[in-house]
């Protein structure tokens, strides 16, 4: 049995799903895209192919392994995406809770039941239908469990607006012992620069009490403030729109002081590196065209307690 266990981003990660790039099917219609980013690149003629995407995530097992850091892979289903295998399910301390997703990626949970197999049935939880929430939406940190949404009157028209009010509260009940903060994030179905499509698109602690940040990626100035304080502003990294639209925001931690981050990243690797932190540095710029990186393609299942 798997006894899970995760309560933050940055401890030492034991077990882990890495999704997969084989098989990932050909290139989708503009109009079939979920987000803005791949539809920019459909239509630019520039969409990740499967041959360039499989030796990037190959890279990051690589990584993985000189950590000795479990990893689980989802079974290959073919021609289908199963790259970001972050947004299907999460785990808050020893519970497994299965996302509902867009309805077109619902045969990626299926993918890893060899997984949820070696999990004790009572920790795995399925969300009532209502209730829309992605990983990528999802952290927990400590006492607090930090969760991007999106609120307006108009959510069913964003496509990029992942995770409503309902998940919020149910994770609150959930998690009673724990404080579940929400931000509301800045949605567009059309300009990639303007679409904070996850929390963790413009959003993520590092190390012990440092954080990536994006200003323009929150709705509510409140919020974003209140993270400021929260972290500290001598501690916070924040980067620009550019760099969000590149996903420098979307790094990984394997542990307080080991970080997983796209190798074209030099204004933050350098201020990674100034702050003492060892930044693994892989090429992920092409599944980063997907509006996705390094920790959309990662679900951790077991971290140090």
């Amino acid at each position: 049995m798997l006894e899970l266990y995760v309560n933050d981003e940055t401890s030492k990660l034991k077990v882990v799903v890495l999704g997969t790039a084989e098989s990932c099917g050909s290139t989708p219609e503009a109009e079939d895209c979920y987000d803005p980013k791949s539809k920019q690149h459909v239509l630019a003629g520039t969409y990740p192919l499967e041959k360039d995407m499989v030796p990037e995530m190959e890279a990051v097992a690589a990584v993985f392994e000189k950590y000795d850091v479990k990893v689980f892979r989802p079974k290959v289903i073919e021609d289908y995406n199963q790259i970001f295998s972050r947004d299907i399910a999460f785990v808050i301390e020893d519970k497994f809770v299965k996302s509902n997703v867009l309805p077109d990626r619902d045969r990626e949970i299926d993918a890893i039941q060899h997984v949820i197999n070696q999990i004790n049935p009572e920790n795995v939880i399925t969300l009532p239908e209502e209730v829309h929430v992605e990983g990528g939406d999802v952290m927990p940190w400590g006492d607090y469990i930090f969760v991007g949404t999106y609120s307006g009157e108009d959510y069913p028209d964003y496509i990029t607006a992942r995770t409503n009010t309902d998940a919020v509260i149910v994770l609150q009940e959930l998690f009673p012992n724990k404080t579940v903060k929400s931000f509301e994030l800045r949605k567009s179905n059309t300009e990639p620069k303007e679409n904070a499509l996850h929390l963790d698109c413009c959003f993520q602690p590092i190390g012990k009490d440092k954080a990536i940040l994006h200003k323009n990626g929150f709705l509510v100035e409140e919020e974003y403030n209140w993270l400021v304080n929260f972290f500290g502003k001598e501690n916070i990294f924040e980067i620009t729109k550019d760099e969000m639209y590149n996903m420098n925001s979307n790094v990984f931690s394997i542990s307080p002081e080991v970080i997983i981050s796209e190798q074209n990243f030099t204004r933050l690797n350098e201020w990674l590196e100034s702050k003492g932190f060892t930044v693994e540095k892989v090429p992920y710029a092409e599944i980063a065209k997907q509006e996705g990186l390094l920790r959309c393609s990662t679900m951790p299942l077991i971290r140090e307690k």
